[in-house]
């Protein structure tokens, strides 16, 4: 995993390197951030990341990840984790609490529960962004593009490369899809001996075509280049770089599968109570309803949502027109199957 970071400090000006602690004496760690990377993190350390370190006076250190639940187990089984805030996808999330790999959440710092979308609140996590994964494509290049994932498939009416994430999790959802299960019924399917070995076969039709990707970044470097004539993405990362461009990329919200991020503090972390604070931050409505105005994602926090400009709700995963025909990821399933379906799938991609 490549990892970048940045100290900002409280005046607001950052330096982007590695930092080499070697020569200095032993100080007390900067409190330490870590998100996903790329136009993500750039919104975030404007919105979040440099206002906590000017309103505190102290610095921030902010890192990116590409996740996997073996890196958060590794650094808290360690004893003193060099990371204090990570944002977790939802499975990352529920598997950490379970095992006791992160501090509970002071609710009372967040003004409660109640004031967040049910999914997003639990004993050790708050919920970031409601964000999905869909079929991304360029419209300078396809005026008419792909609709479904049977097009997305379907190399002969688009001739091109296809980008998917590395991984089970979704690329086996959007195979099912592309062989004609309905929405309602993938993780049904998707439970069974019958529903895995169609999942994969229907892999087999598109693996001469598929170009495989891991950071949030990169779907978008390889439909820029030219490499791909479409990949998966992440929807707010696809409108943020239109904003920021003049791209004309294009989501395809139909079988996009959304899913909440949350924060959470890694147990023993040496800057745990900096790190509630600094999520008490990020998750305050005046703070959190600037996201959608840089990055599409939806907002967990419910006065924040509510507060959402018309001009940028219609972009959001929550909203009315896009969820509509969307699936919210089976966190429970993924929970229960990643490491079988894992190793399967690794196993797929070594044949």
């Amino acid at each position: 995993m490549k990892s970048v970071f940045r100290n900002i400090g409280a005046g607001g000006v950052f330096l982007a390197g590695i930092c080499i602690a070697a020569s200095q004496p032993a100080l007390a760690r900067d409190l330490t951030v870590v998100s996903w990377g790329g136009n993500y993190q750039d919104a975030q350390r404007e919105i979040y990341f440099k206002p906590f370190a000017a309103k505190t006076g102290k610095p921030l250190l902010d890192e990116s990840w590409d996740g996997g639940y073996g890196v958060l187990q590794a650094k808290v089984k360690a004893g003193a984790p060099n990371w204090d805030v990570v944002q977790v996808e939802a499975e990352e999330l529920a598997l950490g609490c379970a095992d006791g790999l992160y501090e509970t959440i002071d609710w009372a710092k967040l003004g409660g529960k109640d004031k967040f979308l049910a999914q997003s609140g639990s004993e050790c996590g708050v919920g970031a962004i409601v964000w999905s994964t869909a079929i991304a494509y360029d419209g300078a290049k396809l005026a008419d593009g792909p609709k479904t994932w049977a097009d997305f498939w379907n190399v002969e009416k688009f001739p091109g490369k296809r980008g998917l994430r590395k991984g089970a999790k979704y690329t086996l959802e959007f195979a099912l899809l592309a062989d004609g299960v309905p929405k309602d019924e993938i993780y049904d399917v998707l439970g069974t001996p019958e529903g895995v070995d169609r999942a994969f076969k229907k892999l087999d039709e598109l693996s001469p075509n598929l170009v495989w990707w891991e950071a949030g970044a990169q779907p978008l470097q390889l439909l820029a280049s030219g490499e791909v004539a479409m990949t998966t993405a992440y929807n707010g990362r696809i409108t943020a770089i239109n904003k920021a461009e003049g791209k004309q990329f294009k989501v395809v919200w139909p079988g996009s599968i959304y899913a909440i991020d949350s924060w959470v503090v890694l147990k023993g972390a040496e800057n745990a109570a900096a790190g509630q604070d600094f999520i008490a931050f990020a998750s305050a409505p005046e703070n959190m309803i600037k996201l959608p105005a840089t990055i599409a994602y939806g907002l967990p926090n419910k006065e924040a949502a509510a507060m959402v400009d018309p001009k940028y709700a219609a972009d959001l995963p929550t909203a009315p027109a896009n969820i509509a025909d969307a699936i919210p990821l089976d966190v429970d399933f993924w929970i229960d199957n990643s490491e079988e379906l894992t190793r399967r799938f690794n196993a797929w991609l070594a044949r």
